[in-house]
């Protein structure tokens, strides 16, 4: 088909409503309102990677002036996801923030395990834009699943993650073909190039898996470096964030990484996901000791008190770490003398489908477990606790964490 050359005047124009076109067709009628650090996205010779330049890898935040609020693992389960964010009061019946100046920590794992991998990606950052302009922030962290995903390692993925994909690879093929219809537009790339029409275990003599190996080969074009999906979403996500006197970390931290270097960690990581930092991930994205794959202070017992102890020593202001990534039968936790404290609660269906809860840090109220689990509803009612807040939650004791009822 031959290019028109009548919309050659408005090319940046054309693009931005193809990529709202597919946006809407791929998450089922989600808009993503306009970017406020894009101002200058209409002028920008490419405004895709003007949208999605992460800029300036923050690592180090003060103490925000409202509540900060960090939620545990989500994989892939978009419904569980969003009672998480209504349990907090950050999100109203539509999924649009309400959440003012409060700051959202997501700790990662946001892929595998479900379903709705791209649609809470989508989610995630709406909320972020929208919090922007009421002085919030929504911060998304890197867990080893995205590191994962990224490498193409699908080991944990559903069968519906890979069919969701594949929708977003017919999705974003045409989008491409309108854009490649129009002269003044950059001629799409192929972002299947290079990957294979087959692999190793899959038998596809008589077609019969021609199906899931489109969904792999969709799924590899999204998530390698610097794919469609990794470079729009994950390449924001930080891997370790000091937010006042609070460390966030997947797994956890060593001295070793405190040493190496927190911000170039970041730095690392993001360059690595926008296909500038070779094939294999970072040495401590890897193996049992790394930042997103370490569970010496997650483990629900014998936790290493002493070396964490020394490991915030060597944060300045620091006092806690809030990790993910190990689930907590128990609902989230503190241990050492709350210095560690564990979020993951498995909320996912696909991966241990507890009920939500969240941890909300305030500077009135110190930290506090917002819970959908209703066999904590009798002890809120009988709680003499003078600092809680009717519909939220308790305080962290000195031994061990309260939780509340809070209906999502």
């Amino acid at each position: 088909m031959e290019p028109i050359d009548s919309c050659k005047h408005v090319p940046n124009l054309l693009s931005s409503f193809v990529d709202t076109f597919v946006d809407f067709s791929v998450t089922d009628g989600l808009f993503l309102p306009p970017n406020s650090n894009s101002q200058n996205h209409q002028n920008s010779p490419d405004p895709k990677n003007d949208e999605n330049a992460p800029g300036d890898m923050r690592t180090h935040y003060p103490s925000p002036p409202g509540r900060l609020i960090a939620i545990g693992d989500l994989h892939g389960d978009l419904a569980k996801s969003k009672e998480a964010f209504r349990l907090a009061n950050l999100i109203d019946a539509s999924g649009n923030w309400t959440g003012g100046s409060t700051t959202v920590v997501q700790v990662g794992d946001v892929l595998d395990r479900g379903g709705d991998e791209i649609k809470i990606l989508y989610f995630l950052e709406r909320l972020r834009r929208q919090a922007e302009k009421t002085g919030g922030k929504v911060i998304t962290m890197n867990g080893n699943h995205e590191i994962m995903n990224v490498r193409s390692d699908f080991r944990n993925v559903d069968k519906s993650g890979l069919k969701e994909f594949r929708v977003w690879a017919e999705w974003y093929r045409i989008g491409q073909v309108m854009k490649g219809i129009c002269e003044g537009l950059e001629s799409p790339k192929d972002v299947f190039k290079g990957i294979p029409f087959s692999f190793r275990g899959i038998d596809n003599e008589n077609g019969n898996n021609e199906a899931l190996i489109q969904e792999l080969r969709a799924r590899i074009a999204a998530l390698r470096p610097n794919g469609p999906i990794s470079a729009r979403f994950l390449s924001r996500n930080v891997t370790v964030l000091v937010i006042g006197d609070s460390v966030f970390v997947h797994g956890g931290l060593l001295p070793k990484h405190v040493e190496y270097g927190l911000q170039r960690i970041n730095e690392e990581v993001r360059d690595w996901i926008n296909g500038l930092g070779g094939e294999r991930a970072p040495g401590y994205c890897r193996g049992p000791d790394a930042v997103v794959w370490l569970r010496k202070f997650s483990k629900e017992k014998n936790c290493d008190c002493e070396t964490l102890e020394h490991l915030l020593a060597t944060i300045p202001g620091s006092k806690r770490m809030i990790m993910g990534h190990t689930i907590q039968k128990i609902g989230i936790n503190g241990v050492c003398d709350n210095r560690a404290i564990r979020i993951d609660v498995g909320m996912s269906k696909g991966c241990g489908n507890g009920l939500p809860e969240v941890l909300e840090i305030s500077e009135n109220s110190g930290l506090r477990i917002l819970t959908s689990n209703p066999l904590y509803q009798d002890k809120y009612k009988a709680s003499s606790h003078s600092e809680r807040k009717e519909g939220f939650g308790l305080l962290f004791p000195e031994q061990g964490p309260k939780q509340v009822e809070v209906k999502a």
